[in-house]
C-alpha cells in the first residue's frame, strides 16, 4: 500500500509541471500587454519587459518561473509590485474555509440520503431525494447563490449577503457551493447501494438472519462507497469552477477572486500562482480520493501487495 501512495506521489510532479506549462503557454501567448498596461514610447515598454525578464523566450521564463514556484516563490504581481506569495497565502485560507463548508453540506446530506432514498426505493421518500437531485443539478450556481440571498438576506435578514467578515458569513456561499457537489453524489450513492443490494451476498446475509442495519452498515455501504467515491472524483472539476463564481457573486475573498482580479489587468504572477493553487488542490484531492478507494477496495491492495 506504501508503494501505491509513493508512486502517485511521484506522478504529481510531472502532471503540476506539464500543468502549468499549458497555463503558462495560453497566457503568455495570448494578444495583449502583460500588466494592461501602454507605453508612450517603445523603450520604455521595452525596460519594463526586460526588468521583468519577459524579453527572455518563453521556454526560458517557462523554466525560471518553475524554478522559483518548487522553492515557494510566485513572482512578483505586475498590478502592485508585491511578493505573490504573499498574497496567495492571505487569500488560500478563505478559500480552504469554503471548500470545507461545502464539502461538509456535500457529504453530510448526500449519504445519508442517498442511502435512504435506495432503501425505500420507489417511496415518497426516494421521490422526494430525486426531485432534490434534479433541481441541485439543474439550477445554476449563480442563479441559486441570488435566490439565497434574496430569501435569507434581504428578505429575512437571517445571514450576511457578502464578505467573510462575520462568522455565519460562509453559510450561503457554503450551501451555494455545495449544492451541486451533493445533488450528484445523492444520484451516485443511490444507484450504488441498489446496485449493492441486488447481489447475491446480501441475500445470503439476509439468509444467515442478520439485521438491515448491520447488513447496511458491513456489506451495502463498503461496497457502495467506490462508485460513489468515483462521483466525487468526476465532479472535483465543475466544483473547482463553482469556487469562482461563488467568490465573486458573495464578494469572498479567495484566491478564485483574486485570480479574476489579476485577469482583468493581465497579471500573469498572480493568474499563474492561483492556478497553481488550484491544479495542487486538484491534485492533491483526488490523490486522495485514489488512497480512500485504495483502502476500500482489496484488490489494489492484493496488486501493491503482490
Amino acid at each position: 500500500m506504501l508503494k501505491y501512495i509513493f508512486k502517485r506521489l511521484l506522478a504529481l510532479v510531472p502532471l503540476l509541471a506539464g500543468a502549468m506549462f499549458i497555463v503558462f503557454m495560453i497566457w503568455h501567448l495570448s494578444p495583449g500587454e502583460p500588466g494592461g498596461l501602454s507605453y508612450p514610447l517603445p523603450e520604455a515598454q521595452h525596460q519594463w519587459r526586460e526588468r521583468h525578464g519577459l524579453n527572455d523566450p518563453i521556454l526560458i521564463q517557462y523554466t525560471r518561473y518553475m524554478a522559483g514556484v518548487f522553492r515557494g516563490n510566485f513572482g512578483i504581481s505586475f498590478r502592485n509590485n508585491e511578493p505573490v506569495t504573499q498574497e496567495v497565502m492571505q487569500h488560500f485560507p478563505h478559500t480552504l474555509r469554503l471548500s470545507l463548508a461545502a464539502l461538509s453540506v456535500a457529504l453530510l446530506l448526500a449519504l445519508p440520503m442517498g442511502i435512504i432514498a435506495a432503501i425505500k426505493r420507489n417511496t415518497w421518500i426516494d421521490r422526494l431525494s430525486m426531485f432534490i437531485t434534479l433541481i441541485g443539478i439543474s439550477i445554476p450556481i449563480f442563479w441559486l447563490g441570488w435566490l439565497l440571498v434574496v430569501f435569507f438576506s434581504l428578505r429575512l435578514d437571517w445571514l450576511p449577503s457578502s464578505g467573510a467578515a462575520q462568522l455565519n458569513s460562509i453559510v450561503l456561499p457554503g450551501i451555494t457551493l455545495g449544492t451541486g457537489m451533493m445533488a450528484a453524489m445523492i444520484r451516485s450513492t443511490r444507484s450504488a447501494v441498489i446496485e449493492a443490494v441486488k447481489q447475491d451476498y446480501i441475500r445470503t446475509a439476509r439468509a444467515k438472519g442478520l439485521s438491515g442495519g448491520k447488513i447496511i452498515r458491513k456489506h451495502v455501504l463498503r461496497n457502495a462507497l467506490i462508485p460513489t467515491l468515483e462521483a466525487f472524483k468526476a465532479n472535483i472539476g465543475v466544483f473547482f469552477t463553482g469556487i469562482l463564481i461563488v467568490e465573486i457573486g458573495f464578494a469572498w475573498p479567495g484566491i478564485g477572486r483574486l485570480m479574476i482580479r489579476g485577469m482583468a489587468v493581465r497579471d500573469h504572477p498572480m493568474i499563474l500562482g492561483c492556478m497553481f493553487i488550484f491544479i495542487l488542490s486538484f491534485a492533491l484531492i483526488n490523490l486522495i480520493i485514489d488512497i480512500a478507494k485504495a483502502f476500500a477496495d482489496p484488490r489494489i491492495k492484493e496488486q501493491y501487495r503482490q
